[in-house]
C-alpha cells in the first residue's frame, strides 16, 4: 500500500519538483557494504573455520613489528609455568624502544611479564620472557619458528621475540598472522591476557599500572583482543579479534595509517553480512538409503560451524562417501564427509563406525516370526 501511495503522489508531481527529488536522491549520502582498507595488506578471517571474508595482498611479506609478540606470548604460555617467579637479568640491557622498564634484579612472575608484553608492547619484557622460557633468546626464537611451521605459516620468519627490525626483523604476511591469532585465541590464558584493558603489578622494586594500547578494547564493544605494532620500517601494524552472536573474527592490517577505524568497519560489515551456522554435528549420522552398515552406528567426532551469507545457504551441499569394508571394528574409519559451497570443498572429515550387537540365530528367527 505504501509503495502504491508513493507512486501515486510522485505521478502527479510537476516536472520541476520531480527533477529536484531526483537530484536529492542522487546526492544524498548512503552506506553501501564494501570491504576495504587503506592498508598495504590486510585480511578479515573467520577464526573458527579459517574462511577469508576480505583480503588485500594477504601473502605479501614484510616486517611486521610488534604484532610478532603474539607468537612470543603463545610460545611462552605453552612451554612454561606462567606462575613462576623470574629474576630480571642483564639481558634486558639489549632492549630499546617501547618497554615496561623492569630493572635488573627485579623479581616478577612470568605471567606479569606477558601482560606487559601484550598490553604495553614491552621489548624488555620480550627478552626477559625468552630467557626465562628457553634459557637464551636464540633457542626461544627457534621455538617461535618451529611453532610457525606447525601452524602452516609459510611466509613467516622470526629473528627476535620483540619485532624490532633495525638489525634483523620479523617477517610475515597478513594471512599468516591471522592464522596465528586464530590459533592463539583458542588458548584460555592468552585470550584473558590479550583482552585485558587495565592491569596492576607489584614487584620487589616497583608498582606498575598498565593500560592496553589496543584502543578497540575501550572503543568497540565486540573486541576480544589484539596487538599493536609500529616501527619506521614496518609502519603501523595491527592484529585484533572480535566476537558477536557466535561469529568470531580476526583482522590483520599491515602498513595502515587508519588501522583502528579500518578494523572496526570491517567487523561491522561482516557482522551484518554473515552468520554462523552449525553445518555438521558430532555424534550419530543418518545417511539416506545406506544399507551396508544398517546394523551399525555411523558417527562424526566433531562439530563443524561455518560463516555464511543468507544467499549462500542454498548452495551448501553435504556429501557422504563410504567404504564397504568387509572387516572392521568399532572406532574404525569407514568413509568421509565432504561439505561443498557451490563447487568448492570447504571442509572434510572422517566417518567412524560403532558396530552393532550381532544377533544370534534364535534372535533372528524370532524376529522373522514376529514379522
Amino acid at each position: 500500500m505504501d509503495i502504491f501511495v508513493h507512486f501515486f503522489v510522485y505521478t502527479f508531481l510537476g516536472d520541476t519538483v520531480k527533477k529536484l527529488i531526483f537530484l536529492l536522491i542522487l546526492f544524498l549520502p548512503f552506506k553501501v557494504l564494501g570491504y576495504e582498507t587503506s592498508a598495504k595488506s590486510a585480511i578479515l578471517m573467520d577464526m573458527d573455520s579459517g574462511r577469508v571474508i576480505y583480503g588485500k595482498d594477504v601473502h605479501y611479506v614484510q616486517s611486521v613489528a610488534s604484532i610478532s609478540k603474539i607468537m612470543t606470548a603463545i610460545v611462552a604460555i605453552e612451554n612454561s609455568d606462567i606462575e613462576k617467579q623470574v629474576t630480571i637479568g642483564d639481558e634486558i640491557l639489549k632492549a630499546y624502544g617501547s618497554g615496561i622498564y623492569v630493572q635488573i634484579g627485579e623479581k616478577i612472575k612470568l605471567k606479569d611479564l606477558l601482560y606487559g608484553l601484550m598490553m604495553r608492547s614491552g621489548n624488555d619484557a620480550s627478552i626477559a620472557i625468552s630467557v626465562a622460557v628457553a634459557g637464551n633468546t636464540d633457542k626461544f626464537v627457534k621455538m617461535m619458528n618451529d611453532k610457525a611451521k606447525d601452524l602452516g605459516m609459510k611466509n613467516t620468519t622470526f629473528n627476535n621475540p620483540s619485532g624490532l627490525d633495525e638489525e634483523k626483523g620479523n617477517f610475515s604476511s597478513a594471512y599468516d598472522m591471522a592464522l596465528l591469532m586464530s590459533y592463539a585465541m583458542k588458548n584460555k590464558t592468552f585470550r584473558k591476557i590479550t583482552g585485558t584493558l587495565d592491569y596492576t603489578v607489584k614487584t620487589n622494586k616497583n608498582v606498575y599500572k598498565w593500560h592496553n594500547k589496543n584502543k578497540l578494547l575501550s572503543t568497540y564493544k565486540y573486541t576480544t583482543g589484539g596487538k599493536t605494532g609500529f616501527t619506521k620500517i614496518a609502519k603501523r601494524t595491527l592484529v585484533t579479534s572480535a566476537s558477536k552472536d557466535g561469529v568470531n573474527l580476526t583482522v590483520v592490517t599491515i602498513n595502515d595509517g587508519d588501522d583502528f577505524n579500518d578494523h572496526k568497519n570491517l567487523y561491522e560489515e561482516a557482522f551484518l553480512d554473515y552468520a554462523s551456522y552449525r553445518i555438521l554435528s558430532k555424534g550419530e549420522i543418518g545417511i539416506l538409503n545406506e544399507n551396508y552398515y544398517k546394523n551399525d552406528t555411523l558417527y562424526l567426532k566433531k562439530n563443524f560451524d561455518y560463516l555464511l551469507r543468507e544467499s549462500e545457504k542454498d548452495i551448501l551441499k553435504i556429501k557422504y562417501e563410504l567404504e564397504k569394508r568387509r572387516k572392521y571394528k568399532s572406532g574404525d574409519k569407514v568413509g568421509r564427509t565432504l561439505v561443498y559451497l557451490g563447487d568448492e570443498i570447504i571442509y572434510e572429515t572422517d566417518i567412524y563406525v560403532k558396530k552393532g550387537i550381532e544377533k544370534s540365530f534364535w534372535d533372528k528367527l524370532l524376529g522373522f516370526i514376529r514379522k
